[in-house]
């Protein structure tokens, strides 16, 4: 049947594999019997994190956060649950203000460039949020000043006085990033005042050598100035239980153990305010030119984006954030997990009549083609180019960002996967059952269903598998598990695929019509929970399929019965539902990356360092360089670029902390020889000893690379 022209597809189906099937069944079993009774909730706030406006939506963050969350939101109202969906913009801070100044515009005019434009991204690719909001607005202003009010006028908030970076030329405090300097960690001359971008390390601005104002260029003064901090420190007995105790085999691994790391290290107050101009106004007298610090404000920003959809839909807001039977969730980022999980949350527990978040199951990162997503190397796929692009191809993108979500672990997305799960999953699979199945229908009844009356042994364990679909697809959304989900969906559409496939119906239409009948009515039947249970996962596809089943909107329960289009019942004409994507499409999306990369390479500009001032021969001989041999490296908790080393000078065993992670994962290192400066003071980073420093190249295209010597060369011997 695959063979033959017009509607059906010119792919042969997919060999179902019958034991991976039986043993995601299994799985999914033992995972129902281990789980507890979840609380029932009245009503779900799901929260998806604020995008900054300054810059277009890339695939890094729908895998994240919106995919993920747009899937959970669907599915709730399948179910019939009071569900609100809450996203907008956060228009706030630095990175802001720099992009402004650089394009020569106000923070406003960036803000709403990137509001609007990311606005009509999400909705053209189909994210339903309720509400999609901004916090430059006035309503979230509002909100904000006045929970930091309450907080301040109860007490709850810390007033210091110290000293800031003071630009005299632009007569202006200086915020952390826009600070610059020298690392003192791995020595990199363009480190922030936040953090080194080249080791990972977090700093503070007095941490920085040869510190210089982003704005004139000038070496800073120090100045004193006030700010307000939140002390986490007097709220860490609350966050141990809420986490470390009752959450601690509810959250995900990766939550949990990023949450446990912070508050056993010790919290300590955090500032809370900022002296800039842009921002939410201080609302303290006399503190002209400060505003509440970005991440006190963003995250508020998903209340302030709920009270702005109550007003429009003329109700009340306060039950999905101050109910006790309220479930509120966090889709999120892992690099936003510290301030989701403790920040924010100390903010509504100060505050004393908010709920805090029932879960916030933070994904990794996604890498494209094998080197992570860069703004600012356009190592990315835009949305909104993705969307003129391939037009009509939403359900695509969502399906092969799921699939390949970093759920557990950073992924990686490639044009080539994408073309793969197209062509033969979506295609081959779930589109050429259920248009097979429409065509005979059409052929041999004229798009009327026909009669299911007598199914046979194999038809009534083809029923009892389709209805059981509903209940392992939403226990796994439910623990948002996406990637579990979604592979039952396609598991379902490979048990029509394979059935109707097995039967052959063209085969013994004039001998054998009754079977004909029953096998049609079980595809058509299967069709229809296809329908509903890909909704969430593939939303114009459903509709799609829907239309031409000729059926209207239902609800999650539809799908556990055993007949949902009745003999009789009128079909519309069959469509396709895919398209197969070509490699002239996937070869224009890798060379358009491989010109990226190129521009990239164009536009470095070599940065040879001049020669250091002349030095003795006594100042070298005091560098005592020993060869060595790297036993063991693992990350440094919550760095991005920081390896902890356990390395053999043929002295000692000595651990030395090294800003390499970007350049080598800590699996490559174990048995290097390298070279080490066994002399060097020890020096304290992110609470570990270090106890010497690698010898290393620096080039300018690569990065770091070791200097390294003979293997013959036994450990501890000199370099001279």
């Amino acid at each position: 049947m695959w063979q033959k022209t017009g509607l059906t597809y010119p792919i042969k189906p997919q060999i179902f594999n019958f034991a991976c099937f039986k043993k995601s069944l299994l799985n999914q079993h033992m995972a129902e019997q281990n789980s507890k009774p979840c609380k029932k909730f009245k009503r779900y706030t799901v929260t998806s994190a604020l995008p900054y406006a300054n810059g277009p939506i890339h695939i890094g963050h729908l895998a994240g956060v919106y995919v993920p969350a747009d899937i959970y939101v669907r599915y709730l109202r399948l179910k019939g649950e009071d569900v609100i969906s809450i996203c907008g913009s956060d228009e706030h801070g630095v990175p802001i203000t720099i992009q402004a100044r650089n394009e020569g515009v106000t923070p406003q005019e960036i803000v709403d460039k990137y509001h609007n434009m990311n606005k009509r991204s999400f909705e053209d690719f189909g994210i339903s949020f309720d509400i999609y909001s901004r916090t430059s607005m006035e309503l979230h202003h509002k909100t904000a000043s006045g929970i930091f009010r309450k907080l301040y006028d109860e007490g709850k908030l810390l007033k210091q006085d110290t000293q800031q970076y003071y630009d005299e030329e632009n007569r202006q405090f200086l915020a952390d990033r826009y600070i610059t300097g020298t690392c003192p960690v791995c020595n990199y001359e363009k480190a922030y005042g936040d953090q080194c971008e080249s080791c990972g390390s977090s700093l503070s601005p007095t941490e920085l050598k040869n510190p210089r104002s982003m704005l004139s260029g000038n070496k800073p003064v120090m100045k004193k100035t006030r700010h307000w901090y939140i002390p986490l420190d007097q709220y860490e007995p609350m966050l141990k239980q809420w986490i470390l105790e009752k959450n601690k085999n509810k959250w995900k691994s990766n939550v949990y153990g990023q949450c446990k790391s912070w508050i056993e290290s010790g919290l300590k107050p955090r500032a809370v305010t900022r002296d800039l101009k842009w921002g939410v106004k201080v609302p303290i007298e006399n503190t002209e030119g400060k505003v509440l610090y970005v991440w006190f404000d963003a995250p508020i920003g998903y209340i302030s984006a709920t009270r702005q959809w109550a007003e429009m839909n003329d109700t009340d807001w306060k039950p999905y954030w101050k109910d006790k039977d309220t479930k509120l969730v966090h889709f999120i980022g892992k690099d936003n997990i510290v301030f989701h999980c403790i920040i924010f949350p100390v903010i509504l527990y100060a505050e004393g009549t908010y709920v805090l978040p029932d879960n916030v199951p933070a994904n990794e990162f996604l890498n494209l083609e094998g080197d992570k997503i860069s703004t600012s190397r356009n190592w990315a796929v835009w949305l909104h180019e993705y969307l003129k692009e391939f037009p009509g191809k939403q359900d695509v993108m969502k399906y092969v960002l799921c699939a390949a979500a970093p759920e557990t672990k950073d992924n990686d997305f490639t044009w080539k996967d994408f073309q793969a799960r197209n062509n033969n999953e979506l295609l081959a699979i779930y589109g050429n059952f259920v248009n097979r199945t429409m065509v005979l229908t059409q052929k041999y009844y004229n798009g009327i269903v026909p009669s299911g009356s007598k199914p046979s042994e194999k038809e009534t364990e083809i029923i009892k598998q389709m209805t059981g679909f509903a209940d392992r697809i939403g226990s796994s959304l439910e623990n948002y598990r996406f990637r579990e989900a979604l592979s039952e969906m396609m598991n379902l559409a490979r048990l029509g695929n394979k059935y109707l496939t097995d039967a052959e119906p063209w085969k013994i239409h004039k001998t054998d019509p009754q079977k004909v009948e029953n096998i049609l009515n079980r595809c058509l039947q299967i069709c229809a929970v296809l329908s509903v249970l890909s909704e969430p996962f593939l939303p114009f596809t459903a509709g799609k399929l829907k239309k031409m089943l000729n059926i209207s909107q239902m609800n999650w329960d539809t799908a556990k019965k055993e007949v949902i289009l009745p003999q009789g019942h009128k079909l519309n004409k069959p469509q396709l539902l895919f398209e197969k994507i070509e490699d002239k499409q996937v070869e224009a999306q890798l060379k358009k990356l491989c010109d990226a990369k190129q521009a990239n390479l164009e536009n470095e500009k070599p940065n040879i360092e001049s020669i250091k001032p002349d030095a003795t021969f006594d100042d070298f001989s005091k560098l005592d360089l020993r060869t060595a041999t790297i036993l063991k490296a693992e990350k440094v908790s919550k760095t991005k670029k920081l390896l902890k080393l356990q390395v053999d000078t043929g002295l000692d065993v000595r651990t030395i902390v090294a800003g390499i992670a970007e350049y080598y994962k800590p699996e490559e290192l174990e048995g290097k020889k390298i070279v080490v400066i066994v002399n060097l003071k020890p020096r304290n980073i992110r609470g570990i000893t270090s106890g010497g420093m690698l010898l290393m190249a620096n080039d300018n295209k690569e990065g770091l690379k070791f200097v390294t010597t003979d293997k013959s060369c036994e450990n501890g011997s000199v370099i001279t």
